[in-house]
């Protein structure tokens, strides 16, 4: 039996000047000669560790734990980093650069010598560009997520990330003060990890699962839990398996898992941003989905985990209760169970043996915490490529509902007028926002759960209908109408409307639409100025250029497919 050529040997195996040069700098490291001989397949740590990035500054600590494992199974780990993406710090938005990222990831794969990959992601988009940059590759790769922060506790009260947006109504409201919005911050966020709730970051960790890009229980276990480091072990000890089987990304992203994972985020009531970044995963290897296929597998599934903002409590209980896959064994007759995953084993083995140890945080099919949850796609005049409404987090009795629209022109228009005394608005109207989209604001932020006026605050209103081109972090609620497409700033329907304007909201039917005649929207668009985008340089250039529209995951149009791992030219 012929032993396996590792890639990396294309680099350390070479005789004469080139492999002089490409061991002998890497041995001021105090690596032997030994490990160069292509014994050991060469693995490479895609790192998103940054102080920046607060979700993912314990990496550096967890990176240990992952190299032991990569160690024991007989690999050669050397660790790398690439941008991270804070999505509490970095401005205008982190999406901006979430492709910029994954260009990073998928360049500094290609170009270097490893074999294999294991993908270190927390916050929001550092999984979604980890994995779009190394399924463009398609080396044998597996992911490694940092785990959710330890509940908050405040006044005797468990709180999390959802509780924000609460409190800010609160401080609007003076029912609470500065000095004690400072106490929260640091009883909310007591521990390392991403956000507590089933916000951005535990549904990018919970669709890697279900993807099969993960060891199971990755999407669930605390950051501060000790079984965080065996399960970085374990990861470790799997990727130099993965690589000596050749299981690459490609063999593992086909279209049954991509169903799978949307499913999956139904029944956890997961973020909206899942469709964006799921949708440009998939474009990135090949696979052929579409806005329809997140209504129509979404649709099947009841709401099973009873984790805000949908439910009521958190994704550290969730682990406790028996994790993802206690969930996905309430939906297997719905899953394609032979789906193969990074532990090369079928994605219905994986779970087959899972257990619920508490009702109250998963239910059952039959008996389940909501009975409509997922994604809810909706089509009309105002958004002919389609809108999203994720209904589990939004307040029933407006699911059906018209009202007169209250158009804010941008952020900075809202940001103007929401608590005049004198904006016109009751509890009925529609808030609109334009040009918070990709090329408008640009790289679509989460805005579009707009705040509600301070004047309805008082009188007790709790929700209205909001509608926006921008995004809403998964950790909001509301019912409030996303990613309309196409957006206003190149001239989409919703550029066209005005205060006013009734507009008519149907989820059950799927339905979004502007009650103004064909004539009138013509009349409106033919007196259509496009926004002029101030920016000539750089990256923001590139993105305004090259970026799709929501309902094509907002990518570049030249990322789409892949590129693979070869690497035609020698660097000496």
């Amino acid at each position: 039996m012929s032993k396996k050529k590792f890639r990396s040997q294309d680099w350390y195996g070479r005789t004469g000047k080139d492999g002089f040069i490409y061991r002998s700098w890497m041995k001021n490291q105090g690596f032997p000669h030994h490990l160069f001989e292509g014994d050991k397949p060469v693995i490479g740590i895609c790192n998103t560790w940054s102080e920046l990035t607060p979700c993912n500054a314990h990496f550096k600590d967890l990176a240990e734990a992952l190299k032991r494992g990569i160690w024991e199974a007989g690999g050669f780990p050397l660790e790398f980093p690439v941008m991270s993406l804070g999505e509490c710090s970095i401005k205008p938005t982190a999406m901006l650069f979430r492709n910029l990222a994954s260009m990073d990831v998928e360049e500094s794969i290609r170009a270097n010598p490893m074999d294999g990959v294991v993908l270190m992601c927390g916050c929001d988009k550092t999984t979604p560009s980890l994995v779009m940059g190394a399924a463009s590759v398609d080396l044998p790769s597996i992911v490694l997520s940092g785990g959710p922060m330890l509940v908050g506790r405040f006044k005797g009260k468990k709180i999390g990330t959802s509780d924000i947006w609460r409190f800010a109504e609160d401080f609007k409201l003076g029912k609470i003060t500065q000095e004690e919005m400072i106490e929260a911050e640091a009883a909310m966020s007591r521990s390392v990890g991403h956000c507590a709730p089933m916000g951005t970051a535990s549904t990018m960790a919970a669709m890697v699962e279900s993807l099969g890009l993960s060891l199971p229980d990755n999407a669930t276990i605390p950051a501060a839990d000790s079984r965080r480091k065996v399960l970085a072990h374990m990861t470790g000890m799997r990727i130099v398996e993965m690589v000596n089987e050749d299981l690459k990304m490609s063999k593992i992203l086909t279209r049954k898992a991509f169903e799978n994972s949307i499913m999956v985020n139904a029944a956890l009531g997961g973020s909206t941003n899942f469709i964006l970044h799921l949708t440009a995963i998939a474009k990135r290897i090949c696979v052929d989905i579409d806005l329809t296929d997140f209504d129509k597998f979404s649709s099947l599934i009841p709401l099973i985990a009873n984790v805000q903002p949908s439910g009521e409590y958190w994704v550290e209980d969730l682990f406790y209760a028996g994790g993802l896959p206690a969930v996905m064994k309430e939906i297997e007759k719905y899953l394609h169970l032979d789906s193969i995953t990074a532990n090369g084993k079928p994605i219905g083995e994986n779970f087959a043996k899972a257990e619920c140890y508490d009702r109250n945080l998963i239910g059952t099919f039959d008996n389940p915490i909501k009975p409509e949850s997922g994604i809810a796609v909706l089509k009309g005049n105002l958004c002919p490529n389609g809108a999203v409404i994720k209904p589990s987090a939004a307040t029933p009795s407006l699911l059906t509902h018209t009202g007169r629209a209250v158009v804010f022109e941008n952020i900075d228009d809202y940001k103007a007028r929401i608590d005049s005394p004198e904006l016109d608005i009751d509890e009925n109207c529609v808030m609109v926002m334009k040009n918070v989209g990709p090329k408008g604001y640009p790289g679509m932020p989460e805005v579009g759960n707009m705040g509600l006026p301070e004047k309805l605050l008082k009188r007790g209103v709790k929700d209205m209908v909001r509608i926006s081109d921008g995004r809403m972090s998964g950790t909001g609620y509301g019912t409030v109408i996303l990613h309309v497409s196409p957006e206003s700033a190149i001239g989409g329907p919703l550029a066209f409307v005005e205060s006013g304007d009734m507009i008519e909201l149907n989820v059950p039917a799927r339905t979004l639409n502007l009650m103004i005649s064909e004539e009138e929207f013509e009349k409106r668009r033919a007196l259509f100025m496009p926004l002029q985008l101030p920016y000539e340089r750089g990256y923001v250039n590139l993105f305004l250029d090259k970026v799709n529209q929501a309902h094509d995951g907002v990518d570049f149009d030249f990322l789409q497919g892949g590129s693979g791992c070869e690497v035609k030219r020698d660097s000496h």
